[in-house]
């Protein structure tokens, strides 16, 4: 069964049915839905008549709806003591709201649906990762185990994807996005129930983690080493694709890092347990500073696909870090609330700002722009060391 940790802590309550796979599912399908929208979504966009500029536009829009949504939804999940609820909540109005795109037409109305699409839909990892790692730590899964089939899937739907696209109309794209959001509403609805206390904390919460030092310490670590990604997300094709890489090599080369990171996931329990979360962080933000530096200045075949492999360790150990140190160090009762904020600050705030940079930045300097990416990685790493100099 994946996902299933051998040794769950002695006091456990009896485990629920087929739990990690119940898990599994839930990525698995959350992915399918991202595995279409990142690669295809800008081309039934652009069918609908926006330009260039409108259609980027749009797309920041889903960064910059982790930095609404994410806070508030993981919050109400706090408050009433469930994850469970809010998550099949916000994955029925994804599906209505992507239902909306079919019936609307110019920029405004669709800024306006995907303004609250994105508010939603970048709401439902956060809250699925909470109810995970709730179970992880009651139960003894294994998170890595579990969180590697949304990697799977997601390298199948983007190739699956593209094979039923081609040579067909590219009104499939929203079909396929709203019957992927529909399977996922299925597998909320299948997850296990993991009941909780509200939370009887004073205020937002948020005002509680954001007061303790080492939570935003934390959340500079790994806000800093995850936005340095933005470059490769952006433009990383368009370099290689400028240094004479064919599509089909380039394709292969992002396939080699999404291998990776799976890679890591399926050994992320060894790898936790011998290091700790936090000396993991340091050691995905040292990679960063390697991988990028190295991108900088080399376009080379063989160097590309080695620093490809480090993509296990700058994404997959940085996620694996931040789920982990959430999981042994945030209170309970405010676990989704600290989900939220991770998910508002590292991929909401502080990627949404370095996409916006990264533009610029290859503009002016084209590969020299992944120079600026690895010095984010070394201010991460020094808050990383930071935290090293507490508790483990």
């Amino acid at each position: 069964m994946p996902g299933t940790e051998p040794n769950a802590p002695q006091d456990a309550p009896p485990r629920p049915r087929l739990a990690a796979l119940r898990l599994a599912l839930f990525f698995g399908a959350y992915f399918v839905v991202i595995g279409v929208i990142l690669p295809f979504w800008p081309t039934w966009l652009e069918s609908r008549g926006l330009t260039a500029q409108q259609i980027g536009l749009l797309l920041a829009l889903g960064s910059w709806g982790k930095l609404v949504g994410n806070p508030i939804f993981t919050w109400v999940a706090d408050r009433i003591g469930d994850s469970k609820l809010p998550l099949i909540l916000i994955t029925a109005a994804s599906l209505v709201f992507y239902i909306l795109f079919a019936f609307a037409e110019g920029f405004w109305p669709l800024f306006i649906v995907t303004m609250l699409s994105a508010l939603c839909l970048t709401s439902i990892i956060p809250l699925g990762d909470g109810l995970a790692m709730s179970l992880v730590a009651r139960y003894g899964l294994h998170y890595g185990r579990i969180r590697l089939w949304g990697s799977v899937s997601f390298i199948a739907a983007g190739t699956g994807a593209g094979w039923l696209l081609t040579g067909r109309d590219v009104d499939l794209v929203l079909l396929l996005v709203v019957a992927s959001v529909g399977v996922t509403l299925v597998t909320c609805m299948a997850l296990p129930d993991v009941g909780g206390a509200p939370s009887q904390r004073p205020g937002s919460g948020w005002l509680s983690l954001l007061a303790d030092r080492r939570f935003v310490v934390f959340l500079l670590a790994s806000g800093l080493v995850q936005s340095s990604h933005a470059v490769l997300y952006g433009f990383a094709t368009l370099h290689w694709l400028a240094a004479g890489h064919g599509k089909d090599t380039i394709g292969l080369l992002w396939a080699i890092g999404v291998v990776a990171e799976v890679v890591l996931f399926a050994a992320a329990g060894g790898v936790v347990g011998r290091l700790g979360p936090v000396r993991l962080l340091v050691l995905a933000g040292v990679a960063g500073i390697v991988r990028w530096s190295i991108a900088a200045v080399s376009t080379d075949l063989l160097v590309l696909g080695l620093i490809q492999l480090l993509h296990g360790m700058t994404f997959g150990a940085t996620h694996l870090a931040a789920m982990y140190y959430l999981m042994r160090e945030v209170p309970a009762g405010l676990a989704a609330t600290a989900q939220g904020l991770y998910g508002a600050v590292a991929w909401g705030a502080a990627f949404g700002l370095a996409m916006l940079a990264a533009g610029a930045l290859y503009a002016a300097y084209g590969g020299g722009a992944f120079f600026v990416m690895a010095g984010m990685c070394l201010a991460g790493t020094i808050f990383a060391l930071i935290l090293t100099r507490g508790r483990q």
